[in-house]
């Protein structure tokens, strides 16, 4: 199978948004307990209770941003609950996942101590299902507060000094199922309620969009309601959200579970992930009818793959294998080629739940697939996306009409053009003829990069063979112009660093 890949270096999409390789952590199964906290007492290696080797691992992702603590758990969650001593704090139920216990060790404290660890923002979601506008308003200056107020000294008194400085917070979260099943026009009257009390501390507020599932005419809806109701202006001092949100899994029940599934049911599940593209245009459009100019930036707080047989019972873990490491890549790649249009994602989730970066089985930790996409696409952080145009003749045997085998995306910073290609063939390689195009012709001087291509679509890292899947050198293969050549594996993601003259 053959293949013709263009990059127009002149075509300029816009800056990639480093937010875009943003994380998600929720307080669910074994993502923060042992996945992330052990405690300070535990034989576990940490750091302040924050276990090192998953910190260690995070920080090569370059993390840009982390969300927290939910997902459905931030709309039960009173973040009282989760400071001061730690043997005095609460113990609750987690009533959205099994009403697991909840023991509120790890807090706001504990997960800006993390976000600092790897270096990323912290990203909060309030609590606007059973919380209040005072609730979220005090945690806010809890966190970002300054001067002598109650609650600033009540943080210097927790052992914080100085303010945290969160800048993101959502308001609230799936307020159309688990934050309070509203009506959007109900929610939007909400939000601007509560940002009557949030707007004077300048931070950046994400408001709940439409579930990516739901139908046309639900997520149509839903954001075309929800920006007719905001737009009432009540007040002068009234100023708009600064991101609207998205959420999109990978979960349809024709995929199989994360192990067993059939080539039939690889191909469904990529079809799927596919659709979040179209998604993302059918969102801005709406938001652009209230918002021309594009103040409000698209956010995709939660997107990944979800496997319905294989985690019902046991806090949403799954494995995760090539398939997962190219639906990883897909999304990645259709973020950056919507760079005008995509100012955030976070996958779900970090550690041992859904789509993990990292698995953990008591000190043991291993590096998914998944987790070498994240590695292998970092360098797209703060890069200038440009026109990558793919012409793949046909479809090869054995794979569904229509399903676009080879996808990629380019991004130019620094002299250096960094251009990341999938085939997505269960089976057949890809021969590329590779063509960097600009106004001035371009001379790449060489490139180099890496490749991750299993055995097989089902291959995985486990613990007895946690290299099972890994990344492998792609030695120097161009040699001066602007045209080359390379072969993509079946089922691969590359990953290329050319040097431009």
């Amino acid at each position: 199978m053959k293949a013709k890949v263009t990059i127009v270096l002149d075509d300029k999409i816009g800056k990639v948004d480093r937010n875009v390789f943003g994380h998600f952590a929720e307080h669910l199964g074994r993502c923060v307990y042992e996945g992330i906290w052990v405690g300070e007492d535990s034989p576990i290696p940490n750091v302040r209770g924050i276990r090192t080797d998953v910190v260690q691992a995070l920080k090569r992702l370059d993390p840009p941003i982390l969300r927290w603590p939910g997902g459905c758990f931030a709309d039960d969650y009173n973040w009282r609950d989760g400071i001061g001593p730690r043997a005095s704090r609460p113990k609750r139920f987690n009533i959205h996942w099994g009403n697991a216990e909840e023991s509120n060790e790890f807090g706001t404290h504990e997960f800006i101590d993390l976000c600092r660890q790897l270096g990323a923002e912290p990203y909060i979601s309030l609590n606007m299902g059973t919380g209040s506008p005072r609730e979220a308003r005090e945690w806010v200056e809890y966190c970002n507060g300054t001067g002598n107020s109650t609650l600033t000294a009540e943080r210097r008194k927790n052992g914080a000094a100085e303010p945290f400085g969160v800048k993101y917070w959502g308001i609230g979260n799936e307020l159309w199922g688990c934050g309070g099943s509203l009506q959007p026009a109900a929610y939007a009257a909400e939000t601007k309620r509560y940002l009557t009390f949030l707007n004077h501390f300048g931070i950046y507020k994400i408001a709940c969009g439409p579930r990516g599932t739901n139908s046309f005419d639900t997520r149509r809806d839903w954001t075309l309601e929800f920006f007719r109701e905001y737009a009432k202006v009540q007040h002068p001092s009234q100023r708009p959200v600064d991101g609207f949100s998205l959420h999109f899994y990978t979960r349809q029940p024709e995929a199989g579970g994360d192990l067993e599934f059939s080539k039939e049911q690889y191909y469904s599940g990529i079809k799927d992930t596919l659709r979040i593209e179209g998604l993302i245009h059918e969102l801005r459009a709406g938001m652009d009818a209230y918002d021309p100019d594009r103040g409000i930036g698209l956010v995709i707080d939660e997107w990944g793959t979800w496997y319905p047989q294989a985690n019902k019972d046991n806090g949403l873990e799954q494995q995760n294998t090539m398939r997962d490491a190219l639906v990883a890549a897909l999304n990645l790649d259709i973020f950056v080629r919507n760079a005008d249009i995509v100012t955030m994602a976070n996958i779900a989730q970090t550690v041992n739940v859904l789509q993990a970066m990292i698995l953990t089985s008591g000190e043991k930790m291993i590096l998914t697939p998944s987790y070498h996409v994240f590695e292998s696409y970092r360098r797209h952080q703060a890069g200038q996306s440009v026109k990558v145009l793919v012409d793949l003749p046909s479809t090869e045997e054995g794979a569904p009409a229509g399903l676009p085998l080879v996808s990629g995306s380019a991004s130019v910073k620094d002299g250096r053009l960094f251009l990341t290609l999938t085939n997505v063939h269960a089976e057949l390689p890809v021969e590329v003829e590779l063509v960097v195009l600009g106004a001035e012709r371009p001379v790449v001087r060489e490139a180099r990069g890496r490749m991750i291509a299993g055995g097989d679509i089902h291959d995985f890292n486990d613990f007895d063979h946690p290299n099972a899947v890994q990344p492998v050198d792609i030695q120097p293969f161009w040699k001066g112009g602007d045209r080359s050549a390379i072969s993509l594996p079946a089922h691969s993601i590359s990953a290329l660093d050319l040097e431009l003259a």
